[in-house]
C-alpha cells in the first residue's frame, strides 16, 4: 500500500517512522529538500504541502491508497479534499476538515454550540483591529482566518505591535480579514485523543512549557500527566469530546488546546490530526499506545479496534523536552551517547545535519531536536529529560565566519 504524507519536517517524523515500520510505500511531500523526515520516504516530492493542485497531481501520479497531514494544520483540509476527489478513505470529511483548520469558522461553530472560548473579532482593516483592542484589551493574538504559516499567529501587547501584526495577517489573508483574539492569561493544557469507531478515547493531557518571547506559541516541553485535578481533567476531556463532535470530527486523531478558566475550560483550538510536538511519541512512551500507527491506519481506512486504544503500560510520568541550538552554522553535535545514558530516556531526535543555519528561536521549526523521557513520577521524567538535553551540545559557528 502507498501512503502520501504531507510534510516531512520534525512534526511529521513520528507518522513517517510508523508508516515505514508497517512496510508501506511512503511518499513524502515537503518544500524543504533537507527536511529530516525524507529519510523515511521511499519517494520524495519537493513541493509545498499548501499547493493543492500539485499535491492532487502527486497523489494521482503515485496512485496512493491514502493521504495524511500530521503534526500541523497546514494541509489537513487539503488531504481531506483530495482523498474525497480520488474516492479514497479518510477519517474526516472535507467539510469537517475545513472547519478544523479555519480559526474563524471553528470559533463560529463552537459559539453557536454554546462553548466557552476566548473572545475574538474578525477585522478587515487596521482601524477595525484598533477598535477590537479597545473592546478586548491587551494582550491580543492576531492571525489570518486560516492559520497555515508557522508565523501566522502574532502576539500584540501595544497599539504599535497590533498595527504591525494586523498588517502582516491581512497580507497573509490576501486582504480579506484577520482574527483579533483576547489572550486571557489562563493556564493552557493540551489534550490528545483518538476517535475510534465513533468513540472518543482520551489519551493524554499534558502541560506545555512556552518558550520566551519572541517565540510566541512555541513549546519548549510537554509534560504528562498535566498538573490538574481529577475534576478539572474530566471537564477538559468532556469539553474536548463535545467540541470535536460539534466541528464534525468523527474519526482519527484529535489534538486540542484548552485554557483552564475559573468557571471551567475554554476551548482555544481543536485540530483533526496528531500533535506536532511529538505528542504521539509521548503517548507511546507513557501508555504503550502507538497513536502514530493508529493515525496511519485511519488514513488508509482501516478499522481501529478497542484494544488498540487501551494502555498496555502506564509510566509514572513522561516528558518531551525540545533542544535549542545557538545561532550560527551547525558544525557538529556532541554528547548524544552521554545523553542516552540517562535513565528513563526513551528517544532522542536531532533534526538537523551539519551545515544547517540556526537563527533565533521564533517558530517550531527553529528547534534543533527533542528528548523523550519517562520516570516513576512526573518530576522524575522532567529531571531525566532536562539532564539528557543538558548533555547534548550543538557546536555552531557565526555565519560570517563560514561565509
Amino acid at each position: 500500500m502507498r501512503l502520501l504524507v504531507l510534510g516531512a519536517g520534525p512534526a511529521q517524523l513520528g507518522v513517517l517512522a510508523a508508516a515505514r515500520r508497517r512496510g508501506l510505500t511512503v511518499v513524502a511531500a515537503d518544500r524543504d529538500p533537507s527536511a529530516p523526515g525524507f529519510k523515511y520516504a521511499d519517494r520524495r516530492a519537493i513541493v509545498s504541502i499548501e499547493d493543492e493542485p500539485a499535491i492532487d497531481r502527486l497523489a494521482r501520479a503515485e496512485e496512493v491508497d491514502g493521504l495524511i497531514a500530521p503534526g500541523t494544520d497546514h494541509a489537513v483540509a487539503i488531504a481531506a479534499r483530495i482523498a474525497n476527489r480520488l474516492g479514497l478513505p479518510h477519517p474526516i470529511s472535507p467539510e469537517a476538515a475545513a472547519v478544523a483548520v479555519s480559526k474563524l469558522r471553528q470559533r463560529e461553530r463552537l459559539e453557536t454550540s454554546g462553548f466557552a472560548q476566548p473572545r475574538s473579532i474578525a477585522c478587515r482593516t487596521p482601524a477595525e483591529a484598533a477598535a477590537a483592542a479597545g473592546e478586548l484589551g491587551y494582550p491580543l493574538v492576531v492571525e489570518p482566518p486560516n492559520s497555515l504559516g508557522e508565523r501566522a499567529v502574532r502576539l500584540a501587547r501595544t497599539a504599535e505591535e497590533l498595527a504591525a501584526a494586523t498588517a502582516g495577517a491581512l497580507a497573509e489573508a490576501r486582504g480579506d480579514y484577520c482574527l483579533v483574539e483576547e489572550l486571557p492569561g489562563l493556564r493552557a493544557v493540551t489534550v490528545n485523543a483518538f476517535i475510534a469507531d465513533g468513540r472518543f478515547v482520551p489519551l493524554t493531557i499534558t502541560d506545555p512549557e512556552p518558550a520566551p518571547q519572541p517565540a510566541f506559541g512555541v513549546p519548549l516541553a510537554h509534560t504528562w500527566p498535566a498538573d490538574v485535578s481529577p475534576e478539572g481533567a474530566e471537564a477538559v476531556l468532556e469539553a474536548t469530546a463535545a467540541a470535536a463532535s460539534a466541528i464534525g470530527i468523527d474519526g482519527g486523531p484529535v489534538v486540542a488546546q484548552l485554557l483552564l478558566g475559573p468557571n471551567g475550560p475554554l476551548v482555544a483550538k481543536v485540530s483533526a490530526r496528531v500533535g506536532g510536538g511529538h505528542d504521539a511519541e509521548l503517548c507511546r512512551a507513557a501508555l504503550g499506545i502507538d497513536e502514530n500507527t493508529l493515525a496511519v491506519a485511519a488514513a488508509l481506512g482501516e478499522p481501529v479496534h478497542a484494544h488498540e486504544v487501551e494502555p498496555t503500560m502506564v509510566a509514572g510520568g513522561a516528558c518531551v523536552r525540545f533542544l535549542v541550538a545557538p545561532r550560527g552554522v551547525l558544525q557538529q553535535i556532541d554528547g548524544i551517547d552521554d545523553a542516552f545514558a540517562i535513565g528513563g530516556v526513551r528517544a532522542i531526535r536531532v533534526y538537523r545535519k551539519p551545515g544547517h543555519v540556526f537563527g533565533e528561536l521564533l517558530r517550531a521549526s527553529d528547534r534543533a531536536g527533542v528528548v523523550i523521557a519517562t520516570g516513576r513520577t512526573r518530576d522524575d521524567a522532567i529531571a531525566a529529560a532536562e539532564e539528557s538535553a543538558w548533555r547534548i551540545r550543538f557546536v555552531t559557528a557565526p555565519v560570517e565566519a563560514v561565509a
